[in-house]
């Protein structure tokens, strides 16, 4: 007979020997944080979601940010730098490339950090993604209350002084718009790409979403639409500038970007 603490022991090594022998299931969830959470999913197609709700944002402990440049003017580039010049007293829960950006990885749309306007409101008409209109904004006020306009109205709120932005990106095109998807989009497309958005939802969280395969703009669209309950959603960009940094599901893309939408917890 072995000692009960060798028995022990051994059984403890068997049961997790077996458990790692276990199918995993390809849709992976964290579920450590009521407010907060992020996920791998297979359906409609392989994606990465991030999403915190609005509630939580509205507290003391969560702050959505968007990051560019150091206190020396450096643009940051990548998550690793980001992550090396939060203060000590913070992490980084998850964070997304936010708008575009031109070669010197300055934004080209409407930007708003720390209630400082860096780039002004974009209603240029011109090629590529950003003019496919409408294109819009995701952003958000001191109250932390996040919203996602499309720029002519946004102009509009601006002026009237109904919208005061103290964060703020600007993309395009949206991908939906009160509901209905942008409306040049085709579902038989043959223009697939990574492609990566942001939607506020119908259940007051905030989506960031990057596909993990490669996609057309409707498809993308419809998943905020029909899966994910997004009334406004906006495509922030694609193909090599598509990158997504969630830990907790074991994504940390080391591409270079301009501005950085994410969120900050206070330890």
């Amino acid at each position: 007979m072995y000692p009960t603490t060798i028995m022990a022991s051994v059984t403890v090594f068997l049961a997790l020997t077996l458990s790692a022998c276990q199918p995993v299931d390809s849709n992976i969830t964290d579920i450590s944080n009521k407010d907060w959470s992020c996920s791998s999913q297979d359906s409609p197609f392989s994606y990465s979601a991030c999403q915190i709700s609005q509630e939580a944002l509205a507290g003391d402990d969560y702050q959505l940010k968007l990051f560019w440049q150091d206190d020396k003017k450096q643009t940051l580039l990548t998550f690793d730098t980001l992550l090396a010049r939060l203060p000590d007293e913070q992490t980084l829960a998850f964070a997304m490339n936010a708008g575009m950006y031109n070669q010197a990885y300055a934004p080209i749309g409407y930007t708003v950090i720390e209630g400082q306007e860096i780039r002004a409101l974009n209603l240029n008409e011109g090629g590529g993604n950003f003019h496919l209109l409408p294109n819009g904004v995701l952003w958000w006020n001191k109250a932390g209350l996040v919203q996602i306009t499309e720029s002519n109205v946004l102009d509009t709120l601006i002026k009237n002084g109904e919208a005061r932005p103290s964060y703020a990106t600007q993309s395009g095109p949206m991908l939906v718009i009160n509901g209905d998807i942008h409306p040049e989009f085709n579902a038989d497309s043959t223009s697939l790409k990574f492609r990566n958005g942001v939607g506020v939802c119908e259940d007051g969280s905030v989506q960031l979403v990057n596909s993990n395969e490669l996609v057309n703009f409707y498809a993308f669209a419809s998943l905020f639409k029909d899966n994910l309950s997004c009334p406004n959603a906006l495509f922030l960009d694609g193909g090599i500038a598509s990158a997504l940094y969630a830990p907790s599901i074991d994504k940390h893309d080391k591409k270079e970007m301009g501005v950085m939408v994410g969120v900050v917890i206070d330890k």
